[in-house]
């Protein structure tokens, strides 16, 4: 057996030691869930709020007044937010073991027509096996989480106020700190804009989403029609699986309530609203630049719950748009940031552009602020 060559052990030293700093990292960030959430949550809301506070500035407001109003708009939809939770939670929380015992109840009749097929079950084995009422608890749980995150909104909206206070002088500590600002400015302005793009317009499908599912479980009189919209706007931040995950518990509800013709009109009108929002309207407008594999959504969503718990499920997809962001701005890291990416995405980069479009898609990656840049310089 020949000996490792010393590049071979430099190559393993160094993998190790990745690993190694990866699983402590890891694990900080698990331990100190109750400071980086609400920290996280401040920087995305921050980036969303950074746009409204430049354009009011562009308009001629004063950047004091343009920050109070916006400051403004993210209290009012946090209070908004702590209404919808505070006056519905406690309701649904009440009522999720009489829906589990109905539920139950419901099975029971299923479970007699198979034994009566010839298949021997045990009753009482099989319902404790397959928990009827996991995901009504599951529904109480995230929004317990969401409730207990938005506890620390005093936080959070300092941290935002403080972040957008910086923003305006970020630039020249960049140049302070490195001399020459071009080439990490334009990094952090292509992350910066990428991601504020991308929870722009998810924000705004899953809101039409999440109204429109709130309707039409209310035209079905089925319970809690506010709380099945608030899970359906917050769960299609979560791509793929989202969906389907918030049309569970209100198909267990409407079979519940009504029987089997009801839940099968709520799993219909889900079906048509995710079709539409999924399939039309989200590619229309964020086409192929946000793409991230099924399997590296549901990856994600497996480790930041696990990580940081039901909010940590919903922040899984923009945490990992920013690493993925991140990785494609790098050419040593590029080809991570390819494995990220959905097929379909790849299939389209990999087809010849013409000039036109090619010139559309750079343009469409120059904010006005950058574009004023260039032209300054």
């Amino acid at each position: 057996m020949m000996p490792t060559s010393p590049p071979a052990q430099s190559t393993n030293r160094s993998f190790l030691l990745t690993a190694a700093a990866f699983v402590i990292v890891v694990a900080g960030m698990r331990a100190a869930e109750p400071i980086l959430v609400p920290l996280v949550i401040a920087g995305f809301l921050a980036i969303i709020s950074a746009s409204p506070v430049f354009w009011l500035k562009g308009k001629g407001i004063p950047a004091p007044a343009a920050l109070s109003l916006v400051i403004l708009g993210v209290l009012s939809l946090g209070f908004g937010f702590i209404l919808l939770i505070g006056t519905s939670l406690e309701d649904f929380s009440n009522a999720i073991p009489r829906y589990q015992a109905r539920l139950t109840q419901a099975m029971e009749p299923l479970i007699q027509w198979i034994q009566s097929l010839g298949f021997q079950l045990n009753e009482e084995l099989l319902l404790k096996s397959i928990d009827p009422g996991a995901s009504m608890r599951m529904v109480g749980r995230m929004l317990s989480g969401l409730g207990a995150i938005l506890t620390n909104s005093f936080l959070i909206l300092l941290t935002v106020i403080f972040i957008l206070l910086e923003a305006s002088s970020f630039q020249q500590k960049v140049h302070a700190a490195w001399g020459d600002p071009k080439g990490t400015l334009a990094q952090f302005s292509k992350i910066t804009f990428a991601v504020n793009n991308y929870l722009a317009i998810k924000t705004l499908i899953s809101l039409g989403t999440g109204i429109i599912v709130a309707i039409w479980v209310a035209i079905l009189e089925i319970d809690f029609p506010v709380i099945w919209g608030l899970l359906a706007f917050l769960l299609n931040f979560i791509p793929n699986l989202g969906s389907i995950i918030a049309a569970i518990p209100p198909v267990l509800l409407g079979f519940i309530q009504f029987g089997l013709g009801r839940a099968i009109l709520v799993a219909l009108g889900y079906g048509m609203v995710n079709v539409i929002f999924g399939n039309v309207v989200e590619p229309k407008f964020m086409g192929r630049k946000l793409g991230l594999s099924t399997l590296v959504v549901f990856l994600s969503l497996v480790f930041w719950g696990w990580v940081w718990g039901p909010v940590g499920m919903l922040l899984s997809v923009p945490m990992t748009m920013v690493v993925k962001i991140a990785l494609e701005s790098n050419p040593s890291t590029n080809w991570l940031s390819i494995l990220l990416d959905s097929e379909s995405s790849i299939a389209r980069a990999a087809k010849p552009q013409d000039p036109i479009s090619s010139t559309e898609d750079l343009s469409s990656s120059i904010t006005p602020k950058t574009a004023f840049r260039q032209k300054t310089d």
